[in-house]
This record gives structure tokens, sequence and C-alpha cells, in this order.
């Protein structure tokens, strides 16, 4: 029986890497591209590629993805924060930098498999609540999530044997999350006291659970329109969603 197999971005730490050890860990094959590069050990083929030079990504994925007739599951997953704060004092260059990585990647990446021969199952894009809630702060960020959330709708009318879907997984422990509990003005920017109590709370997931949860909702949504745009607390905890968009525009 042939193995299952995934694409990920981003893979070098954080969920990515989450991702890329969970799926080994249920015997996927998996392909992986990132900056830095994923020192995890097993089935696992990876391609060091800058996503900020968007003119290299197609030559690293014929060499990352030579020889691959499918793909079970492509997960894009790269991406940045930026800095917390007003719109008004973020720059046209600041907003630049995280498009072109949280968002114009994702074309050149989207575009190069749709012109490939590969046949794929289901295609996961990396998004946040923050795409929906605009809370004060988060500016750039939100900006390109909720542009990913765009393109995966676009890109479902295109890819039409393909199920796309732009996710949110939740809180998750990163190196973003330090500078959200630690160094951001929770003051100034609210919404980042909710966030904070979570962690307190111990409500942040590792990771690792995170990518445990998002494998497992996998089949539920695919029930989900292609092109939608989901957060896992919808499925997985309702009554919290509800809560958090009842919240919107008061922090």
């Amino acid at each position: 029986m042939n193995k299952k197999t995934a694409f990920i971005t981003g893979n070098s730490s954080g969920l990515g890497k989450g991702l890329s050890q969970v799926l080994l860990n249920h015997d996927y094959r998996v392909y992986g591209c990132s900056r830095r590069g994923c020192n995890l050990q097993g089935d696992i083929v990876d391609q060091h590629c800058d996503l900020t030079r968007s003119e290299t990504i197609p030559d690293n994925l014929e060499q990352l993805l030579n020889g691959v007739n499918r793909l079970d599951l492509v997960i894009l997953n790269a991406g940045i924060l930026g800095e917390i704060k007003n719109i008004s004092d973020t720059s046209l260059d600041e907003l630049r930098q995280i498009m072109e990585i949280n968002l114009w990647p994702n074309k050149v990446i989207l575009d190069w498999l749709l012109k490939s021969e590969l046949n794929i199952d289901q295609i996961l894009l990396m998004s946040s609540g923050a795409a929906v809630l605009g809370n004060k702060g988060w500016g750039g960020y939100a900006l390109s999530k909720s542009g990913l959330n765009m393109l995966g709708r676009l890109y479902a009318h295109e890819l039409g044997e393909t199920h796309i879907t732009a996710i949110a997984p939740g809180l998750i422990e990163s190196t973003m999350m330090d500078y959200l509990c630690n160094e951001a003005d929770s003051h100034a920017y609210p919404a980042l006291q909710r966030i904070r109590q979570a962690r307190e709370e111990g409500k942040t997931l590792t990771p690792t659970a995170a990518a445990e949860r998002i494998l497992k909702a996998l089949p539920e949504i695919k029930g989900f329109e292609s092109g939608s745009y989901i957060d896992l607390r919808q499925i997985l905890a309702p009554d919290e969603y509800e809560t958090l968009i009842n919240a919107r525009n008061r922090t």
C-alpha cells in the first residue's frame, strides 16, 4: 500500500514543524520547504527555500516534488506576524514585507500546483481569527490573512478536483505567542488581554497538539464547501467561537 504524502511550507519551526512530526508519526511521507530547513528524522524530503524570493519558488518546487504524482495534503503554513500597532502607523513597506511572506508566495505555489500534473486531494491555507475579527493593532497580519482567505476561495474555482480551505488553527505556543504575551502593549490593544489570559489558563496548544487536532479534523473540514474559511473552534468549541465573534470590535 502506498504511503500518503504531504507538502508543507514553513516547516522548520512552530506549527509547520509540529505538522511535519505528526504526519510522520501517522506514516505520511512529508515534503517540506523552509528558509532554515527542517531537522526532523524519518520519511521526510526537505528543500531550503526563501519564499520572499518568489522567482525561485517554481525551481525549488520542481526539485522537491520531482517524481511525485500525488499529494494527499498540502499545507501552506509559512507566515510572519509583523508588529502589533495602529494601521495608521504602519508603513506601506511594512505591509509589503508581510504580504511578501504571508500572501504572494502562496499564489506562486498555487499557480505551480495548478499547472503541474499532480493529483492533489486537499489544500489547507493556514489563516487566523485575525482575518475576520479585525481587532485594533493587527494591521498587516489581518490584511494578509483576509487576503489569504479570498485567495483560497478564488483558487477553489480553478482547482476543481482539489478541496481547498483556509483554516484558523487557534492559539498555539510559538515565538509569535511570546511576542504577543510579553512585548506587545495589551493596554493599547485589548485583544491581547484575551490571548494572555488563555495562556495563563493553559488553553494554548503546543505545535504538536495543534497539529494532531488539525489532522483529526481533516474529514470534517472536507465537509465544508471548497474555498471556505473555517476557524477550528467552529467545529471543536462552538460556544468559545461565538463568544469570540461577539467580542469583535469591542477588543
